[in-house]
């Protein structure tokens, strides 16, 4: 099973919550002087077992949370109060456990058992159920967010590997690598709908803002999807062979633009959604694995083995790489919700000022893995 890095954004509600409408309490007490401000950026970064706060506006980085093993995925309800992180295992070792996290207290306050494997994971629009795929059990396994409860797991294809959401909370569609097809999921009734034939391999989907297409990752092609018939729409070739383990797929803000990650072309592919065309790869060094992209759609940040490399949106261009710290290749990158700062983990947390693509002081913090923005 595939560990992968993503980058999971909290819808504008986050922003808003005052502190003073988050419950206080002694454990609360000892994280908020750590982190000034009336809304702080949290950053959280997966190690081996946990997930580790990191305050942006300080680079201080607070006492680590104990997780499952193989903690690869996570996502906040939409208020920003609470993290649900998906526990896939390590080396032999599967995982099956959700650790639920309470960002007020910065504490874990639950395990949910689901399916084994425990893999991507999703949080539908409203905030009200997470999904979690299992990846050898070939399940999705919805949970209640008012309760932090598993409900009854929904069987999908063999071996889940990606899923995403529409915007209008009424759909989930789940990539099933190992039938090369994908799922679509009423969320409503929780029910599993006819299965999507895709390419061979299917890895990454992502949906555009209005909701209309979503985009599936397979070796050599993407496969468009419409959403509102779950009809697989003529397949785009992709230039440089792609890997067959790894081919994240992200969408600009304004949706025109689809991007694809090929590491083993050192590439990124953009897609023009309103003709579903490929358009020239972007070389941005050996190994690229993670994009993230600037709210106002501008930039697109590139984490590969020559650091972080900038992407021009208007142009496809890349730019002058800016090298990170650590003593590894950044794998996860993120961008705060102001658009000013881009976080690479690589051993170390390198900031990056966007306004010149700069480097900053490297926070130390061991591990890599996945980077959440979270607004308190």
């Amino acid at each position: 099973m595939r560990a992968r890095i993503t980058l999971a954004l909290l819808t504008a509600a986050a922003a808003v919550v005052p502190l003073a409408a988050v419950s206080a309490g002694p454990a609360s007490a000892a994280v908020r002087p750590a982190c000034p401000g009336t809304h702080p950026v949290m950053l959280y970064v997966t190690g081996d077992a946990t997930v580790t706060p990191v305050c942006a506006a300080t680079g201080t980085v607070l006492k680590a949370i104990k997780t499952g093993p193989g903690p690869d995925h996570l996502v906040a309800t939409p208020d920003g109060k609470t993290l649900y992180v998906s526990n896939g295992g390590i080396g032999q070792t599967i995982g099956h456990t959700v650790t639920v996290i309470s960002t007020v207290s910065s504490t874990a306050i639950k395990t949910i058992n689901v399916g084994r494997g425990a893999g991507a994971i999703a949080i539908t629009p409203n905030g009200k159920t997470v999904y979690v795929l299992g990846g050898m059990s070939d399940t999705v396994t919805p949970i209640r967010t008012a309760t932090s409860t598993a409900v009854k797991p929904v069987k999908v294809g063999d071996s889940p590997v990606a899923i995403a959401i529409t915007p209008d909370g009424k759909t989930a569609f789940v990539v099933n690598n190992g039938s090369g097809t994908v799922t679509p999921v009423t969320i409503a009734t929780n029910t599993p709908l006819r299965p999507i034939k895709v390419g061979s391999d299917p890895l990454d989907i992502a949906i555009t803002p209005d909701g209309k297409t979503a985009y599936v990752t397979s070796p050599d092609i993407v496969t468009p999807i419409r959403t509102a018939t779950d009809t697989a729409l003529r397949a785009i070739k992709i230039r440089y062979y792609p890997s067959n383990w790894h081919m994240p797929v992200v969408i600009t803000p304004d949706g025109k633009t689809a991007y694809v990650i090929s590491p083993f072309g050192g590439t990124v592919t953009p897609i023009r959604t309103a003709t579903n065309t490929g358009l020239k790869p972007v070389k941005v060094g050996t190994q690229p694995w993670e994009i993230a992209i600037t709210p106002d759609g501008k930039t697109g940040y590139v984490t590969s083995a020559l650091g972080v490399v900038p992407i021009r949106i208007a142009t496809n261009t890349a730019l002058k790489a800016v090298k990170v710290g650590g003593q590894v290749q950044p794998r996860g990158i993120a961008i705060t919700p102001d658009g000013k700062t881009a976080y690479a983990a690589g051993g170390v947390l390198t900031p990056i000022r966007t306004a010149t693509n700069t480097a900053l002081k490297p926070i130390q913090l061991a591990g890599l893995g996945v980077i959440i923005v979270v607004i308190r």
